[in-house]
């Protein structure tokens, strides 16, 4: 039997697209980002943008799986604190 690294890759692309389950569950979930820092996730969503635009460019699975994921969880939370966001300005205006 030998080892590959390629498993490597997919249990830590696995890992690491899970372990970002919750939080995105979560805010899906009660649209609450209150406490979610939108530079953080701004840069975060660019971040695994370019991982997976990488991971294009090697024609690697793993890193393409993983951070195609991601990316859309990401973008979905940080879509929602940009328009809760938005939203809290503008009812600030109204007051």
């Amino acid at each position: 039997m030998t080892f590959s690294f390629e498993l490597i890759g997919y249990a830590a692309a696995t890992l690491t697209t899970v372990s970002f389950l919750p939080q995105a569950i979560m805010t899906i979930k009660t649209r609450d980002t209150e406490s979610l820092s939108m530079g953080m996730y701004s840069l975060f969503a660019t971040g695994v943008l370019l991982w997976l635009i990488y991971g294009i460019y090697l024609d690697n699975q793993a890193i393409i799986i993983a951070n195609a994921i991601t990316f859309v969880l990401a973008a979905i939370i940080l879509g929602f604190k940009i328009f809760n966001t938005l939203r809290n300005r503008y009812k600030q205006h109204e007051k």
